[in-house]
């Protein structure tokens, strides 16, 4: 049973609806977010159009803000975006859907204003800017808007946009537009496409900055962001309305020949019914770019060998791809297709071949993940030196998979990164280091023995003598022994 104290609702309900108001009023007075959100319920309380206003006005005063968004501002910022984000689907859309759709326009039309005065590098405020946009799309539905008139705004929108926050709008708002507004969409997408460049008299020509090659002009970075808008919306639009050959169309020969692209144009060919034509998409691909061949290449490449009956020529590109790759999913599949008792075999020679693998970290993460446990010992074991300590999300979680029967390689994959850690003195790892240290003395108790590796007596030593002077580790490992 939870305790009296606990912050749960049932308790709060507890202190009565006085002492309630009481305390939020009190908390209130210093907290300008929770007056916000005070407001914004209170707006809710008294119907959806007192709502829609409080939502508003908010939502223009963020607009019009010029004060700088720092890194240590956004959080709050975002988490108030989210806020206004809900109460509109919340308190305004299930009664006036034609409200909720303008102010979900308003809010994702505030994420100009707002990049322009922000630093995000986490990417947090972009996503609830996508996520509002793909908001609108049911919420137009609900309010049976005009798919000519949702044209006309979606292409003002998109033309105008800079920071990619209207990115989702076309497949959100597709079951809307239907196929009528789609087309009215492309057709304005397609002449703005073909509108010849305009490039103002030399003296005219606003510099922006610099390359490689030179001066980067205003009117030549307008000149690409149409291009590129215009590629990525009509790729959209062919999507949505199953046009293969209308995505094909964006791209030209040379894009072609990428193996992303590829990948994507074949993929598509293939769910047509198109197979023959996806394996030429496929083979299209430069053999100099095959380097940058993505998972997607492959899985895609896979599929339509197996469209196209050559089972044969499938299980010879998942083998040749393991080697290549140890792509755990390829070795899977090749497995599953052979005969019993073959694939123990096969199994093996894979398993041995992971064990030999040039790159250590990605040998190490598939013996664990496949999980071939002994092998994934045996692997650190004969290999400690090729470990880097900077992998830590890899060592960490192979050590603590390992530590139960395989202590040793536990202990030598901990000690990789304190190692690391301590030889570029990665002052904010010091703490995990410790960690680290902390554990391997813990294993040593169960350690009979360390063969050619030294001890944890020894190791320590070894670790005072070359980096006695960083206190700030010593102590953080003094704080995890006490």
């Amino acid at each position: 049973m939870a305790s009296s104290k606990a912050l749960t609702a049932a308790n709060l309900e507890s202190l009565g609806a006085k002492r309630l108001a009481d305390l939020l009023v009190e908390l209130s007075a210093g907290d300008t977010a929770i007056k916000r959100r005070l407001r914004l319920a209170l707006a809710g309380n008294a119907g959806s159009a007192e709502a829609a206003r409080e939502i508003s006005k908010r939502l223009a005063s963020i607009a019009r803000a010029k004060s700088y968004i720092d890194w240590q501002k956004v959080k709050p910022l975002v988490a108030e975006l989210e806020g206004q984000r809900r109460a509109i689907l919340d308190l305004v859309a299930p009664t006036d859907p034609r409200e909720a759709f303008e102010l979900l326009w308003q809010f994702v039309k505030c994420a100009e204003p707002v990049y322009g005065r922000s630093d995000d590098g986490s990417g947090r405020l972009g996503a609830v800017f996508q996520v509002a946009a793909q908001d609108l799309g049911p919420v137009a539905k609900a309010a049976d808007l005009d798919p000519m008139d949702l044209a006309r705004r979606a292409f003002q929108a998109l033309s105008e946009a800079h920071y990619g926050e209207w990115d989702t709008l076309v497949p959100s708002l597709a079951p809307q537009l239907g196929a009528a507004g789609l087309r009215a969409l492309q057709k304005q997408m397609a002449a703005w496409k073909a509108e010849p460049a305009k490039t103002p008299p030399e003296h005219e020509r606003r510099v922006i900055g610099w390359s490689s090659s030179g001066k980067i002009y205003e009117d030549e970075l307008q000149t690409s962001h149409r291009r590129n808008t215009t590629r990525f919306v009509l790729q959209e639009i062919a999507d949505a309305l199953g046009d293969v050959d209308g995505y094909i169309a964006q791209f030209d020969q040379s894009a072609r020949k990428a193996p992303a692209v590829a990948a994507g144009i074949a993929k598509r060919l293939l769910e047509a019914g198109r197979p023959s034509e996806a394996w030429g998409a496929l083979e299209a691909v430069d053999p100099a770019r095959r380097f940058g061949i993505t998972t997607e290449w492959e899985d895609v490449r896979l599929d339509t060998f197996e469209a196209l009956g050559r089972g044969e020529d499938a299980q010879a590109f998942r083998w040749e791809r393991f080697l290549a790759t140890l792509n755990a999913s390829h070795l899977r599949a090749y497995l599953r297709k052979l005969p019993d008792f073959e694939d123990i075999e096969a199994e093996e020679r894979a398993l041995a071949h992971g064990l030999n693998y040039r790159d250590v970290h990605q040998a190490l993460s598939f013996l664990v993940s496949w999980p071939e446990l002994r092998l994934a010992a045996q692997l650190v074991l004969t290999r400690p030196k090729e470990l880097n300590g900077d992998f830590y999300e890899l060592l960490t979680s192979a050590a603590d998979t390992l530590e139960e029967k395989h202590p040793l390689a536990a202990t030598l994959l901990r000690r990789a990164m304190i190692d690391f850690t301590l030889s570029k003195a990665r002052l904010t790892r010091y703490k995990h280091a410790a960690r680290h240290f902390v554990e391997c003395a813990n294993l040593a108790e169960h350690l009979g023995d360390f063969g050619d590796v030294a001890n944890h007596t020894d190791y320590e030593s070894a670790l005072q003598a070359a980096h006695g002077r960083k206190s700030g580790f010593w102590q953080e490992v003094k704080a995890f022994k006490s």
